[in-house]
Protein backbone atom coordinates (compact mmCIF):
# COMPACT_ATOMS: atom_id res chain seq x y z
CA UNK A 1 0.00 0.00 0.00
CA UNK A 2 1.27 3.48 -0.81
CA UNK A 3 0.04 6.68 0.88
CA UNK A 4 1.09 9.92 -1.43
CA UNK A 5 0.08 13.76 0.31
CA UNK A 6 0.00 16.55 -1.90
CA UNK A 7 0.93 19.93 0.01
CA UNK A 8 0.81 23.33 -1.44
CA UNK A 9 -0.87 27.23 -1.34
CA UNK A 10 -4.10 27.67 -1.93
CA UNK A 11 -4.22 28.03 -5.99
CA UNK A 12 -1.55 26.89 -6.68
CA UNK A 13 -3.16 23.68 -8.45
CA UNK A 14 -2.72 21.02 -5.86
CA UNK A 15 -5.97 19.15 -6.02
CA UNK A 16 -5.57 19.20 -9.98
CA UNK A 17 -1.93 17.98 -9.43
CA UNK A 18 -3.32 14.85 -6.88
CA UNK A 19 -6.04 14.42 -9.64
CA UNK A 20 -4.18 13.53 -12.34
CA UNK A 21 -1.53 11.53 -10.17
CA UNK A 22 -4.47 9.41 -9.24
CA UNK A 23 -5.36 8.66 -13.05
CA UNK A 24 -1.81 8.38 -14.39
CA UNK A 25 -1.73 5.60 -11.47
CA UNK A 26 -5.06 4.09 -12.26
CA UNK A 27 -3.59 4.14 -16.19
CA UNK A 28 -0.35 1.92 -14.90
CA UNK A 29 -3.19 -0.46 -13.51
CA UNK A 30 -3.08 0.37 -9.69
CA UNK A 31 -5.95 0.17 -7.48
CA UNK A 32 -6.38 4.40 -6.87
CA UNK A 33 -7.72 6.05 -4.65
CA UNK A 34 -7.95 9.89 -4.74
CA UNK A 35 -8.99 11.42 -1.94
CA UNK A 36 -9.78 15.26 -0.12
CA UNK A 37 -9.76 16.35 3.33
CA UNK A 38 -10.71 20.22 2.61
CA UNK A 39 -14.11 21.10 4.20
CA UNK A 40 -14.13 23.51 0.62
CA UNK A 41 -13.77 20.40 -1.62
CA UNK A 42 -13.28 20.80 -5.43
CA UNK A 43 -11.82 17.19 -5.93
CA UNK A 44 -15.25 16.09 -8.10
CA UNK A 45 -15.15 19.65 -9.67
CA UNK A 46 -11.33 18.53 -10.77
CA UNK A 47 -12.65 15.04 -11.82
CA UNK A 48 -15.72 16.68 -12.89
CA UNK A 49 -17.61 13.56 -11.39
CA UNK A 50 -19.99 13.97 -8.08
CA UNK A 51 -17.90 12.19 -5.65
CA UNK A 52 -19.78 11.66 -2.14
CA UNK A 53 -18.46 10.92 1.51
CA UNK A 54 -17.49 7.57 0.82
CA UNK A 55 -15.52 6.00 -2.64
CA UNK A 56 -16.93 6.52 -5.53
CA UNK A 57 -16.17 4.03 -8.35
CA UNK A 58 -15.02 6.22 -11.83
CA UNK A 59 -13.10 3.97 -13.89
CA UNK A 60 -12.04 0.43 -13.39
CA UNK A 61 -9.28 1.27 -11.10
CA UNK A 62 -9.90 4.65 -9.94
CA UNK A 63 -12.25 6.06 -7.28
CA UNK A 64 -12.73 9.48 -5.60
CA UNK A 65 -13.89 10.79 -2.06
CA UNK A 66 -14.63 13.64 -0.30
CA UNK A 67 -14.50 13.09 3.03
CA UNK A 68 -16.91 14.53 5.17
CA UNK A 69 -14.62 16.31 7.91
CA UNK A 70 -17.34 17.05 10.28
CA UNK A 71 -19.03 13.31 10.24
CA UNK A 72 -15.73 12.20 10.94
CA UNK A 73 -14.79 14.77 13.84
CA UNK A 74 -18.18 13.40 15.69
CA UNK A 75 -17.77 9.90 15.14
CA UNK A 76 -14.46 9.50 16.44
CA UNK A 77 -14.54 12.78 19.02
CA UNK A 78 -18.08 12.91 19.61
CA UNK A 79 -19.17 11.81 22.90
CA UNK A 80 -15.97 13.46 24.64
CA UNK A 81 -16.73 16.79 22.72
CA UNK A 82 -19.72 16.74 24.33
CA UNK A 83 -18.65 16.29 28.15
CA UNK A 84 -15.69 18.66 27.62
CA UNK A 85 -18.15 21.24 25.71
CA UNK A 86 -20.45 20.87 29.25
CA UNK A 87 -17.54 21.32 32.06
CA UNK A 88 -16.35 24.53 30.10
CA UNK A 89 -19.79 26.14 30.03
CA UNK A 90 -20.58 25.61 33.98
CA UNK A 91 -17.09 27.40 34.02
CA UNK A 92 -18.79 30.16 32.37
CA UNK A 93 -17.74 30.00 29.00
CA UNK A 94 -19.88 31.01 26.09
CA UNK A 95 -21.81 28.26 24.67
CA UNK A 96 -20.50 29.02 21.21
CA UNK A 97 -16.91 28.97 22.36
CA UNK A 98 -17.27 25.92 24.32
CA UNK A 99 -18.29 24.20 21.93
CA UNK A 100 -14.90 25.27 19.64
CA UNK A 101 -12.48 24.48 22.60
CA UNK A 102 -13.73 21.19 23.47
CA UNK A 103 -12.16 20.45 19.63
CA UNK A 104 -8.06 19.99 19.67
CA UNK A 105 -6.49 21.91 17.49
CA UNK A 106 -5.81 19.84 14.37
CA UNK A 107 -8.51 17.26 15.19
CA UNK A 108 -10.35 17.86 11.92
CA UNK A 109 -7.11 17.09 9.96
CA UNK A 110 -5.92 13.94 12.26
CA UNK A 111 -9.65 11.84 12.30
CA UNK A 112 -9.62 12.72 7.99
CA UNK A 113 -6.20 11.11 7.89
CA UNK A 114 -7.06 8.30 10.92
CA UNK A 115 -10.30 7.96 7.97
CA UNK A 116 -7.77 7.89 5.09
CA UNK A 117 -5.07 5.16 7.00
CA UNK A 118 -8.35 3.13 7.46
CA UNK A 119 -9.26 3.14 3.83
CA UNK A 120 -5.67 1.96 2.67
CA UNK A 121 -5.99 -0.55 4.94
CA UNK A 122 -9.02 -2.04 4.82
CA UNK A 123 -9.96 -0.62 0.85
CA UNK A 124 -7.99 -3.06 -0.82
CA UNK A 125 -6.13 -0.15 -3.00
CA UNK A 126 -2.92 0.22 -3.95
CA UNK A 127 -2.71 3.48 -4.07
CA UNK A 128 -4.04 6.55 -2.02
CA UNK A 129 -3.52 9.52 -3.04
CA UNK A 130 -4.71 12.64 -1.03
CA UNK A 131 -5.17 16.48 -1.51
CA UNK A 132 -4.36 17.79 1.73
CA UNK A 133 -1.59 20.54 3.42
CA UNK A 134 -1.33 19.42 6.99
CA UNK A 135 -1.13 22.86 8.93
CA UNK A 136 2.62 23.08 11.00
CA UNK A 137 0.49 23.00 13.98
CA UNK A 138 -1.25 19.06 12.78
CA UNK A 139 2.28 17.68 12.20
CA UNK A 140 3.15 18.99 15.77
CA UNK A 141 0.19 17.33 16.74
CA UNK A 142 0.76 14.14 15.25
CA UNK A 143 4.74 13.86 16.67
CA UNK A 144 2.54 14.13 20.17
CA UNK A 145 0.05 11.66 20.46
CA UNK A 146 -0.11 12.19 24.47
CA UNK A 147 -1.43 15.67 23.56
CA UNK A 148 -4.91 14.05 23.77
CA UNK A 149 -4.55 12.91 27.27
CA UNK A 150 -2.78 16.44 28.42
CA UNK A 151 -5.91 18.42 26.63
CA UNK A 152 -8.59 16.61 28.84
CA UNK A 153 -6.87 16.35 31.68
CA UNK A 154 -5.96 20.11 31.61
CA UNK A 155 -9.47 21.25 31.15
CA UNK A 156 -10.77 18.66 34.27
CA UNK A 157 -7.95 20.47 36.35
CA UNK A 158 -6.46 16.55 36.48
CA UNK A 159 -2.61 15.50 36.28
CA UNK A 160 -2.36 13.14 33.66
CA UNK A 161 -1.09 10.57 36.22
CA UNK A 162 -4.27 10.73 37.94
CA UNK A 163 -6.46 9.77 34.87
CA UNK A 164 -5.65 6.14 35.90
CA UNK A 165 -6.91 6.63 39.43
CA UNK A 166 -9.81 8.79 37.98
CA UNK A 167 -11.60 6.30 35.74
CA UNK A 168 -13.74 4.41 38.62
CA UNK A 169 -14.86 7.66 40.00
CA UNK A 170 -15.97 9.08 36.91
CA UNK A 171 -17.65 6.04 35.81
CA UNK A 172 -19.40 5.71 38.34
CA UNK A 173 -20.67 9.16 38.50
CA UNK A 174 -21.36 9.09 35.13
CA UNK A 175 -21.86 5.73 34.03
CA UNK A 176 -22.85 6.97 30.37
CA UNK A 177 -19.35 8.26 29.13
CA UNK A 178 -16.83 6.49 27.93
CA UNK A 179 -14.06 9.77 27.59
CA UNK A 180 -11.54 7.36 28.77
CA UNK A 181 -11.79 4.73 26.27
CA UNK A 182 -12.58 7.37 23.68
CA UNK A 183 -9.01 9.00 24.74
CA UNK A 184 -7.16 6.14 24.52
CA UNK A 185 -9.14 4.89 21.41
CA UNK A 186 -7.92 8.31 19.98
CA UNK A 187 -4.00 7.80 20.91
CA UNK A 188 -3.87 4.13 19.45
CA UNK A 189 -4.86 5.86 16.20
CA UNK A 190 -2.77 8.22 16.28
CA UNK A 191 0.40 6.68 17.57
CA UNK A 192 -0.66 3.94 14.64
CA UNK A 193 -1.36 6.80 12.27
CA UNK A 194 2.01 8.81 12.95
CA UNK A 195 3.78 5.10 12.08
CA UNK A 196 2.27 5.14 8.96
CA UNK A 197 3.12 8.92 8.04
CA UNK A 198 6.85 8.68 8.57
CA UNK A 199 7.56 5.21 7.40
CA UNK A 200 9.07 5.98 3.72
CA UNK A 201 8.38 3.34 1.94
CA UNK A 202 4.40 3.76 2.53
CA UNK A 203 3.83 7.25 2.85
CA UNK A 204 5.51 10.34 0.23
CA UNK A 205 4.94 13.80 1.05
CA UNK A 206 4.97 16.22 -2.39
CA UNK A 207 5.27 19.82 -2.65
CA UNK A 208 3.24 21.21 -5.36
CA UNK A 209 4.77 25.12 -6.22
CA UNK A 210 4.50 28.35 -8.97
CA UNK A 211 7.27 29.98 -9.69
CA UNK A 212 6.07 32.52 -7.55
CA UNK A 213 8.09 33.91 -4.41
CA UNK A 214 6.05 33.71 -1.64
CA UNK A 215 4.69 30.20 -3.00
CA UNK A 216 8.18 29.08 -2.98
CA UNK A 217 8.93 30.58 0.50
CA UNK A 218 5.23 28.70 1.88
CA UNK A 219 6.82 25.44 0.27
CA UNK A 220 10.52 26.07 1.83
CA UNK A 221 8.73 26.48 5.43
CA UNK A 222 6.98 23.54 4.77
CA UNK A 223 9.75 21.08 4.37
CA UNK A 224 11.81 22.02 6.49
CA UNK A 225 8.83 21.18 9.20
CA UNK A 226 8.17 18.12 7.99
CA UNK A 227 11.98 17.32 7.75
CA UNK A 228 12.45 18.24 11.18
CA UNK A 229 9.57 15.50 12.35
CA UNK A 230 10.20 12.96 10.18
CA UNK A 231 7.62 12.43 7.41
CA UNK A 232 9.64 12.08 4.27
CA UNK A 233 9.67 14.32 1.07
CA UNK A 234 9.95 12.47 -2.13
CA UNK A 235 9.71 14.84 -5.02
CA UNK A 236 7.75 18.54 -6.18
CA UNK A 237 6.23 19.79 -8.50
CA UNK A 238 6.14 23.02 -10.36
CA UNK A 239 3.15 24.23 -11.62
CA UNK A 240 2.03 26.59 -14.12
CA UNK A 241 5.40 27.37 -15.78
CA UNK A 242 5.00 29.68 -18.97
CA UNK A 243 7.53 28.20 -21.77
CA UNK A 244 10.12 31.53 -22.78
CA UNK A 245 9.65 30.11 -26.31
CA UNK A 246 5.41 31.01 -26.49
CA UNK A 247 5.37 34.06 -24.55
CA UNK A 248 4.38 36.98 -26.72
CA UNK A 249 3.97 40.73 -26.07
CA UNK A 250 6.07 42.84 -23.76
CA UNK A 251 4.09 41.63 -20.79
CA UNK A 252 4.12 37.94 -21.39
CA UNK A 253 7.32 37.83 -22.17
CA UNK A 254 8.44 39.86 -18.66
CA UNK A 255 5.85 37.61 -16.67
CA UNK A 256 7.72 34.21 -18.34
CA UNK A 257 11.68 36.03 -17.57
CA UNK A 258 10.29 36.44 -13.86
CA UNK A 259 9.25 33.23 -13.95
CA UNK A 260 12.44 31.42 -15.27
CA UNK A 261 14.22 33.00 -12.28
CA UNK A 262 11.78 31.58 -9.72
CA UNK A 263 11.95 28.21 -11.68
CA UNK A 264 15.95 28.41 -10.88
CA UNK A 265 15.45 29.05 -7.45
CA UNK A 266 13.13 26.34 -7.24
CA UNK A 267 16.01 23.90 -8.60
CA UNK A 268 18.51 24.73 -6.06
CA UNK A 269 16.36 25.24 -3.05
CA UNK A 270 14.82 21.61 -3.50
CA UNK A 271 17.51 19.76 -4.78
CA UNK A 272 18.32 16.93 -4.33
CA UNK A 273 14.76 16.11 -4.59
CA UNK A 274 12.72 14.74 -8.17
CA UNK A 275 10.84 18.33 -9.69
CA UNK A 276 8.29 17.60 -11.93
CA UNK A 277 7.27 20.39 -14.01
CA UNK A 278 3.48 21.01 -15.80
CA UNK A 279 2.96 24.13 -17.75
CA UNK A 280 0.36 27.08 -17.72
CA UNK A 281 -2.44 25.67 -19.66
CA UNK A 282 -4.36 27.84 -21.71
CA UNK A 283 -7.58 25.99 -20.59
CA UNK A 284 -9.60 24.75 -17.54
CA UNK A 285 -8.45 21.52 -16.61
CA UNK A 286 -11.84 19.30 -15.51
CA UNK A 287 -11.96 15.67 -16.14
CA UNK A 288 -10.21 12.14 -16.33
CA UNK A 289 -9.72 12.71 -19.97
CA UNK A 290 -7.51 16.62 -19.32
CA UNK A 291 -6.23 14.87 -15.97
CA UNK A 292 -4.53 11.87 -17.90
CA UNK A 293 -2.65 14.70 -20.02
CA UNK A 294 -1.41 16.41 -16.60
CA UNK A 295 -0.45 12.91 -15.54
CA UNK A 296 1.90 11.78 -18.76
CA UNK A 297 3.01 15.47 -19.39
CA UNK A 298 4.31 15.39 -15.89
CA UNK A 299 5.57 12.37 -14.62
CA UNK A 300 6.24 10.45 -18.74
CA UNK A 301 7.24 7.35 -18.44
CA UNK A 302 7.90 7.21 -14.47
CA UNK A 303 5.95 5.70 -12.14
CA UNK A 304 4.77 7.87 -9.57
CA UNK A 305 3.42 5.71 -7.63
CA UNK A 306 7.08 4.60 -6.53
CA UNK A 307 8.93 6.30 -4.08
CA UNK A 308 10.96 8.83 -5.93
CA UNK A 309 13.71 9.95 -2.91
CA UNK A 310 15.08 8.44 -0.31
CA UNK A 311 16.94 9.97 2.56
CA UNK A 312 16.65 13.32 4.65
CA UNK A 313 16.83 17.08 3.08
CA UNK A 314 18.45 18.07 6.39
CA UNK A 315 19.06 16.75 10.01
CA UNK A 316 19.34 18.62 13.23
CA UNK A 317 20.81 16.98 16.05
CA UNK A 318 21.75 18.81 19.58
CA UNK A 319 25.26 19.27 20.64
CA UNK A 320 25.76 20.21 24.38
CA UNK A 321 23.99 23.66 24.64
CA UNK A 322 24.12 23.94 20.69
CA UNK A 323 22.56 22.64 17.64
CA UNK A 324 23.87 21.52 14.29
CA UNK A 325 21.79 21.50 11.36
CA UNK A 326 23.55 18.92 8.58
CA UNK A 327 22.09 19.49 4.95
CA UNK A 328 23.52 17.55 2.25
CA UNK A 329 24.80 19.34 -1.02
CA UNK A 330 26.30 16.48 -2.54
CA UNK A 331 27.03 18.54 -6.29
CA UNK A 332 28.50 21.85 -4.86
CA UNK A 333 32.19 22.41 -5.28
CA UNK A 334 34.08 23.00 -1.51
CA UNK A 335 34.81 26.79 -1.47
CA UNK A 336 34.57 28.97 1.54
CA UNK A 337 31.12 29.40 3.26
CA UNK A 338 29.68 32.60 3.99
CA UNK A 339 26.62 32.69 6.28
CA UNK A 340 24.03 35.64 6.96
CA UNK A 341 21.13 34.71 9.04
CA UNK A 342 17.95 37.36 9.43
CA UNK A 343 15.26 36.06 11.79
CA UNK A 344 13.96 32.83 10.44
CA UNK A 345 15.87 33.09 7.30
CA UNK A 346 19.59 31.59 6.89
CA UNK A 347 21.46 33.22 3.53
CA UNK A 348 24.11 30.46 2.64
CA UNK A 349 26.55 30.83 -0.19
CA UNK A 350 29.49 28.50 -1.09
CA UNK A 351 31.05 29.65 -4.70
CA UNK A 352 28.62 30.13 -6.90
CA UNK A 353 25.83 28.32 -4.79
CA UNK A 354 23.68 30.28 -3.09
CA UNK A 355 20.74 28.97 -0.97
CA UNK A 356 17.68 30.77 1.16
CA UNK A 357 17.01 28.31 3.91
CA UNK A 358 13.85 28.74 6.48
CA UNK A 359 14.84 27.63 10.10
CA UNK A 360 12.78 26.05 12.34
CA UNK A 361 11.54 28.04 15.40
CA UNK A 362 14.21 26.29 17.81
CA UNK A 363 16.95 27.37 15.46
CA UNK A 364 15.49 30.79 14.35
CA UNK A 365 15.86 32.22 17.87
CA UNK A 366 19.44 30.99 18.06
CA UNK A 367 22.43 32.88 16.92
CA UNK A 368 24.17 31.07 13.51
CA UNK A 369 27.65 30.87 14.93
CA UNK A 370 30.05 28.40 12.33
CA UNK A 371 29.34 26.75 9.24
CA UNK A 372 31.34 24.33 7.44
CA UNK A 373 31.59 22.28 3.87
CA UNK A 374 32.82 19.25 3.96
CA UNK A 375 31.74 15.72 2.37
CA UNK A 376 29.36 16.83 0.32
CA UNK A 377 27.63 17.98 3.47
CA UNK A 378 26.97 21.73 5.18
CA UNK A 379 27.21 21.86 8.99
CA UNK A 380 25.73 25.01 10.53
CA UNK A 381 26.41 25.18 14.14
CA UNK A 382 23.96 27.14 16.59
CA UNK A 383 24.97 28.44 19.76
CA UNK A 384 22.22 29.57 22.67
CA UNK A 385 19.92 32.41 22.68
CA UNK A 386 20.44 34.68 24.41
CA UNK A 387 18.61 34.23 27.94
CA UNK A 388 17.14 31.32 26.77
CA UNK A 389 17.55 28.43 29.65
CA UNK A 390 19.28 25.39 28.85
CA UNK A 391 19.23 21.67 30.27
Amino acid sequence: MRLILYLGKGGVGKTTTAAATAVRAAEMGYRTLVVSTDVAHSLADALDAPLGALPTKLTDKLWGQEINVLEEVREHWGQLRVYLSTLLRRRGVDEVAAEELAIIPGMEEVVSLLHIRRQAKEGEFDVVVVDAAPTGETVRLLTMPETFQWYAARVMDWEPGTLKVARPLVKALIPATDMFETIERLTKGVEALRSTLTDPQVSSYRLVVNPERMVIKEAQRAATYLSLFGYPVDGVVLNRVLPMDAAEGAFMKELARIQQGYRQQVYDIFQPLPIWEGPHYARDLAGIKDLSEVGNRLFGDTDPTKVQFTGKMQEISREGDDYIMKLPLPHVEIGKVQMVKRGDELFIEIGNFRRDMILPMALAERPATKALFRNGVLEVRFGPAEGLALE
